[in-house]
C-alpha cells in the first residue's frame, strides 16, 4: 500500500502552469543575467572601454614616439646624413658615471670630501695642478700626509690602475678638474697610457713628498 503524498507533493501538483510561468517571469526580472543564460550589460561595458583604451593608446604612443631616438643614449653613436643631430659626449660627462660609482663615497657628490679625512677634490690645487701627478695617484694610490688647500690630511688612497681602463681614468680626472668651479684642461688617455708604462715597476703608493718633485 502506498504512503499518502504530503502537503509539499500535493501543492506542487496543484500549482497550475499559469502560476510557474507568474514565478518564472518575477525571477526573471530579480535576476536577468541568470533567467536570460547572458551576460550583465555592467561588465561588458567595461570590458568595452579597456579595449577602447589600449587601442586608443596604441595609436596614440605609436604617433608620439615616433621622433624617438635610441642613439641619443649612445655615446658611441655616429652621426647619420639626414639623421637627427647625435649629441655631443664630453669625457667630463662619461667621467662623471666613474666617479659616482667609486669616487663620491669618500670625496662626496660635491667635491669636499670629509674633513679630516678625505681631502676635497673642489678648488684643489693637487686636482687642477700636474696632471702628471694626479694620474699617478690614481693608478697607484697615496699614502701619508698632504696639505690641500692649507689642509692636511694622513689618510691612504687605493690605487685604481688595476680597476679602470686609460680612457676611464682619463674621463674621470677630466670631469674633476672641470667640476665644481675647477677649471683645468681635460686629461687624455693618450697621457695616461703613457704615464701607466713608465711606471709599470711601481708597486707601493706614492707620498705627496714624491709627487712634488714632478712640478705643480
Amino acid at each position: 500500500m502506498n504512503p499518502p503524498p504530503d502537503k509539499h507533493t500535493l501543492e506542487q501538483a496543484g500549482a497550475s502552469d499559469e502560476s510557474i510561468r507568474q514565478v518564472h517571469t518575477q525571477l526573471a526580472h530579480e535576476k536577468p543575467e541568470q533567467a536570460g543564460g547572458g551576460y550583465a550589460a555592467y561588465p561588458l561595458v567595461l570590458l568595452g572601454l579597456m579595449c577602447s583604451s589600449i587601442f586608443f593608446g596604441s595609436i596614440y604612443l605609436a604617433h608620439y614616439s615616433s621622433h624617438f631616438d635610441p642613439l641619443i643614449y649612445n655615446e658611441n653613436a655616429k652621426p647619420v646624413a639626414g639623421g637627427p643631430a647625435v649629441p655631443v659626449v664630453t669625457p667630463a660627462m662619461l667621467g662623471k658615471r666613474v666617479y659616482t660609482n667609486i669616487c663620491m663615497t669618500c670625496h662626496q657628490q660635491n667635491g669636499q670630501g670629509q674633513a679630516g679625512v678625505y681631502p676635497p677634490l673642489a678648488g684643489s690645487e693637487w686636482a687642477q695642478g700636474s696632471e702628471e701627478r694626479i694620474i699617478r695617484i690614481v693608478l697607484h694610490g697615496l699614502s701619508g700626509p698632504i696639505t690641500v688647500e692649507g689642509k692636511e690630511f694622513n689618510n691612504a688612497m687605493t690605487p685604481l690602475g688595476t680597476v679602470l681602463k686609460d680612457e676611464q681614468i682619463a674621463n674621470v680626472l677630466s670631469f674633476v678638474r672641470q667640476e665644481w668651479g675647477n677649471t683645468a684642461p681635460e686629461v687624455k688617455a693618450e697621457t695616461v697610457a703613457r704615464i701607466r708604462a713608465e711606471t709599470a715597476s711601481r708597486t707601493q703608493p706614492w707620498t705627496a713628498a714624491e709627487l712634488e718633485k714632478l712640478g705643480k
